[in-house]
């Protein structure tokens, strides 16, 4: 019991789900070639400023927008996961851009 106290313990944080909803850029856009396939939200998850697209997202675009409404980060997704540069902290909404279709969920860094 005594030298309990002097163990190393290591504590590793678990990735958070990032809890995304959908909408549209235009809804007025592509009246003609209407959604006929169910959108399949992507699964997405945040630990100490790295995402992990559970779902993969490759090819799309992703957004941080800041509580002024600005885009302050912008990126194209390729692979598994995408470590979010230093710099960044605070509230942001992270959005993710397949055409017309976008998925939008807040974050802190």
């Amino acid at each position: 019991m005594v030298l309990l106290p002097l163990a190393n313990v290591h504590v590793s944080a678990k990735p958070v789900p990032v809890n995304l909803s959908v909408g549209f850029i235009d809804p007025a856009d592509d009246q003609d070639d209407p959604q006929r396939n169910p959108i399949i939200i992507p699964s997405v998850e945040i630990e100490d400023g790295v995402l992990f697209f559970i779902t993969s997202c490759d090819n799309m675009e992703l957004r941080l927008v800041n509580e002024d409404d600005e885009v302050e980060y912008t990126t194209t997704i390729f692979g598994p996961m995408l470590i979010l540069p230093y710099y960044l902290y605070g509230d942001y909404q992270l959005q993710i851009i397949s055409g017309n279709i976008l998925f939008y969920g807040n974050i802190t860094l």
